[in-house]
Order: structure tokens, then sequence, then C-alpha cells
């Protein structure tokens, strides 16, 4: 626990990119935080891979980009788009005012475990595998900490401050009775693994053709793949049989039917993605804080969602890091937090829901070949226009930058 003290300054339940960001935050700025995880490890396929440009901004601020960069990753520049056989440029990310102008695909346990190692280096930093935050201590109104779960039984953690960073199915945030409001999306993801040959280099991007939408990422070793479906409509491709499944992948990916089948056994081997778009009207009661994916849970649409929770870690730690160190948090404090960030959660989403709306769900109902729209044949022929969703995509809406110090180090 790396002499972290009984009863932390702060409890933070999940994790993930937001959870182990924030607790890494807060030990360098000396805050004493204990960071739960309900897992044994961070191994676990088909999470949030890419690592945009933001957070490797953060990563520089920290002084830590470097050795980052040294971890085995892909480097995309810019987003490719296929409407059906035609290439169209989406994003670029070359001009970006960042030190790295391009987006990170890494699988997520390498950077969690990055970040852990670096956190570690704290002696307030006290990471708890495989123990859950199952319930909230409320003592009068307000949160005063949390019951969690873990090797040696059920115990309490009592705290000044909590924090929710345990995803869009949050145990804590409907115990603090707070409740997200839907938004709706029209489509779910299958996700999986296709291998990857000697010597292969494909562009990530995605495929829009004649109904059906196709994502391929390289993975180093192998192509993360996803298979967009209307919503709920796993069960309709399922009914259709593994052979008609495999052989859709094939002709999307461009890939040999032999190493489809071979990887592709059967449905067991794909991964559904519920996808769902909500947002907390409230992230806070006293004593408690929703971020992340906790306050609102985000589309795959442009890959923002690890993103979006790590601005959300940095604002947090940028405005809880010296109150903890006094003493507590107050409501203002925890107010404060949502206010900055309420924001590009909101302008995000509506980006997010805008292109389910107009581009997804017409894409997955056509069953006409594909035609560029208007939108992305000008991104194709105008380079400069490539930039504005690189910058929203690459950047966000009001990034984030570290202004915490360092109160101790290695």
């Amino acid at each position: 626990m790396n002499g972290a003290a009984a009863d932390p300054a702060c409890v933070i339940a999940g994790g993930g990119p937001a959870g182990v960001m924030l607790g890494l935050l807060l030990a360098r700025a000396g805050v004493p935080v204990t960071v739960l995880e309900k897992h044994a490890d961070f191994l676990r396929d088909f999470r949030g891979d890419t690592i945009h440009p933001s957070t490797l901004e953060v990563l520089n601020e920290l002084g830590i980009l470097e050795e980052f960069l040294k971890l085995p990753h892909h480097e995309a520049p810019e987003l490719i788009g296929w409407i059906g056989d035609i290439r169209s440029p989406m994003a670029d990310f070359r001009h970006l005012p960042v030190r790295c102008g391009f987006i990170a695909f890494m699988p997520q346990w390498d950077f969690l475990t990055f970040l852990c190692e670096k956190a570690r280096a704290y002696p307030g930093f006290d990471l708890r595998m495989s123990t859950q935050a199952v319930s909230l201590i409320d003592e009068n109104g307000r949160v005063a900490g949390v019951r969690a779960r873990g090797p040696r039984g059920e115990y309490e953690i009592r705290a000044g401050l909590t924090i929710a960073c345990d995803g869009r199915h949050s145990t804590l945030v409907p115990a603090a009775g707070l409740t997200p409001r839907g938004f709706g999306a029209p489509m779910d993801v299958l996700w999986f693994k296709i291998s990857k040959r000697d010597g292969e280099n494909r562009e990530p991007g995605g495929r829009f053709d004649a109904g059906r939408i196709f994502i391929l990422i390289d993975r180093g070793d192998h192509y993360q793949c996803g298979y967009v479906i209307a919503k709920d409509g796993f069960e309709a491709v399922k009914s259709k049989g593994i052979e008609a499944f495999r052989a859709e992948v094939a002709r999307l990916a461009g890939l040999e039917d032999a190493r489809v089948a071979a990887d592709l056994k059967s449905f067991a081997d794909t991964s559904l993605l519920s996808v769902a778009v909500n947002r907390l009207e409230k992230w806070w009661r006293p004593g408690f804080l929703a971020i992340g994916d906790a306050a609102h849970a985000m589309s795959p649409v442009g890959g923002v969602g690890i993103n979006l929770a790590i601005q959300d870690a940095v604002a947090a730690a940028n405005r809880l890091a010296a109150p903890l160190l006094a003493g507590g948090a107050d409501d203002a404090d925890l107010a404060a937090v949502e206010a900055r960030r309420l924001l590009p959660a909101r302008l995000t989403q509506w980006a997010q829901v805008q292109i389910q709306n107009r581009i997804i769900r017409p894409a997955l109902g056509d069953a006409a070949p594909s035609k560029p729209p208007l939108f992305f044949r000008l991104l194709a022929r105008f380079a400069f226009l490539r930039r504005l969703p690189g910058r929203l995509v690459g950047m966000g809406v009001r990034p984030e930058h570290v202004r915490t110090g360092e109160a101790a180090g290695p």
C-alpha cells in the first residue's frame, strides 16, 4: 500500500483511466489517496485503446511522455474513412498545438500499468486490486467513505471525499441518489480480433458500405475490429449464423475467408458493446463526486471517451488537491469541478448524437452502396478543413492542463 494512511483524504472507486490518472495526480501533489479496482488485473479486451493528443500532452506536462512512447504503440496522424471503395481522410492531427500530433493506439492495460507504476513512486498512493466499492457510508446526509469488498472480506474505508470513476455501470452513482439522463443510441458494436500477417500494415479507420459500418484498428500483432449493428440487433445477426457473419467480415475487411474463419469460430469470439449516451444532471453531493463515464457515458464515435475522462481527472485534481491537503473539499469545490467539465461533456455528446442520428442511423438502414456525403467530399478535397475535426477529436472542448505541483517524487 506504499505506506498510505488507513483513512485517506480521498477514496476513488474504479481503476480505469480517470481513476488511475486522478490517483496519480493527487498522490503527486501529496494527497493520501486510495484507488479501488474490482478486477485482479487490467487485462480486459476491447476497452478504449485510443490515446489522443490531449492525453499525450498531459503525459508531457507530467514529464513522463518520452518513457511512455517507448512502449509498443501505433501512431495515427489522421483518421481515414472508407465510403464504399472511396478513401476519405476525415481528421488531421498534425497541426495541433501539442507535442504529439497523432493518436496513439495502445492496449489500455499497458497504459494503466504505466500510470500505476508512476503513481506508486509517491507514498500517498494506495492501489487495491480485487477490491470493489459496494456501497457508500452516509452520515447525516454527507458521504464519509465506502464499504468495500476485497480479498480480506468486507470493510470500511473512511475518507473526506469519495470519487466515483467506476464507469457507465457505476455502483456508487445510484447509491448516491444520482440519476443519469439518457440521449439514446441507434447502434451497438461487436468487437473481435483478427490475426495479422508479418509485414502487413493497414490504416486505422472505418468503412461505410451498403448498410454496414466496419472499424479496423491495427494493434501490432492483430487487428481489433468493430462491426456496428442496429441497436439491440445482436440476435438478428446471430440468427443468420456464424458463416454469414464471417463472410460479411471478410468482405468488409478485405481479408481472406480462411483467416477470418480461424479467428471467428463462433459468436463467443465477439464482445458486444451496448452503446449508451447519458449524463448526470448533477455530478456531486456532499462528500461525493462522479467523473468520467460514471458522470457521462459516451458513444464510441471518435473514440473520445477515455480522453474526456482523463480531462475530468486533471480538472478534478487541479481544483481539489489544495483543499484536500488543507483538510477537505467542500460543496463549492465539487460544484466547481462539475461546472468546469459540464460544457465539454454536453458539447461532445451533442456532436456524437448528431453523428449517430445523421450519419450512422441512415448508414445502417441504407441497402444501396454508400456514396460520400458532401461534407466528406469537402474534407477529402480540402486538407485545411480536416484540421477542424482533428481539433475536436484530438483536443476536445476546453482541454485541461496540469496545475498541481509535485510534493514528493521518485
